[in-house]
This record gives structure tokens, sequence and C-alpha cells, in this order.
């Protein structure tokens, strides 16, 4: 497993999280949203060097802090190009970023190997990013609830084909979420009503 250190950030209680191979000297940035400043001088204390930031999605909570970042330290930023079709006033502006990710593809950054599942619902863009049996879920699923859908870009079907996708991963699977507390996929099949019953009908 890859070491984790998690950064709750900004009014919306972001999780940023700095990733890392164990006793590696490298790392990447998961969903930096706010408090540029704050997140460097965790990386300096760790003595850690950044080569990637990668991004669930696209809104301002979760992107605040990428332009600056990326400017001081030269990473690479990974982010699915549909979250160009947001409105602007959800993204701070046009997103930065060098690298498109699209389903399934795999790809290494600070020693780590990433897969990317695209899973809308929340946005058309929203990806799940899974290592070494820890899934980064953004906005897509949360301990006991999911992302809100009634966004502009969100999508009330999307996210429960997206649930139900997340569902087939193995229920070891450590999941962490873009806001809250971490939890498991198997406690999310149990006790999550969104994984086990869906959306009312009216929300369809």
């Amino acid at each position: 497993m890859p070491e984790i250190h998690t950064l709750v950030l900004g009014d919306y209680q972001v999780n940023c999280y700095i990733v890392s191979p164990q006793g590696g000297s490298h790392c990447c940035l998961i969903d930096p949203g706010y408090e540029a400043p704050v997140i460097v001088k965790k990386l300096n204390d760790l003595g850690l060097t950044l080569d990637a930031i990668v991004l669930t999605h696209g809104h301002f909570d979760h992107v605040g802090a990428v332009k600056d970042i990326a400017q001081l330290t030269g990473c690479r930023v990974y982010v699915n190009p549909l979250e160009k079709t947001l409105p602007p006033q959800l993204t701070a502006g046009p997103l930065c970023f060098t690298n498109a990710l699209q389903d399934g593809m795999t790809f290494t950054e600070a020693a780590l190997t990433f897969t990317a599942l695209h899973t809308p619902g929340h946005t058309p863009g929203s990806m799940c990013l899974l290592t070494q049996g820890v899934l980064f879920a953004g906005d897509t699923l949360f301990a006991g609830s999911c992302g809100r859908t009634d966004f502009p870009g969100g999508n009330a079907r999307d996210m429960l084909s997206s649930l139900q996708r997340l569902s087939a991963l193995p229920g070891e699977t450590w999941v962490l979420p873009g806001h809250g507390e971490s939890t498991t996929i198997a406690e999310e099949k149990r006790n999550n009503p969104y994984m086990r019953q869906g959306f009312p009908g009216e929300y369809l």
C-alpha cells in the first residue's frame, strides 16, 4: 500500500492526498483544491518531490491550487478533458492540465501505477483512481453517500451506473473520498443507500 498523507483544506473541507511509495522520495497529489502554500510546505516537510497532480474532477474546490503548484514545481497535471465542458464558474476559470485521463488507462507517476476509471454522474469527466488496493473516489462515492448530481453536468443515471461499477471492486478496497471519512467498498455495499437501492425515481 502506498504512503498517504491527507490535508483537509478550504471552506469545503476537501481531502487533498499526498501519495508516495513506501520509503519513496517522489509523490503525486490528488485534488489540491485550496491553500497552495500549505500543500507546498507539507511536501517540503516530508522531503518529497512532486511529479504529478491527478484530478478526480474539475470543480473549483478540487482544482483551486493546481495552477500555482504546477507553475512552482513544473509537475504534470492529469484530468479527464470532458471537464472542459463544465461552466467556468464551477472550475474557477480554464482548467490547467498537461495530460488527459481516459477510462481504463494506466499510468505511472512517482513509481506508482494508477488505473483510471471513468465514473460520471457528479460531473461528465469524473474519474476514480485505483492503485495498490486504494481507490481515490473524488466526489463519486462517499462514506454512506455519493456526489450531488444536480449541478451543471451532473446526471443521476450516470451516477448509479458509476456506483454499480465501483461495487464490483474487491470489498477490501480502501476508499478515500473527496470529502469526509475513508471507507471500504464492502462497507458501502452493506450500508450506502445509493449503492444498495439507488435514487428515488423522481430524481431520475
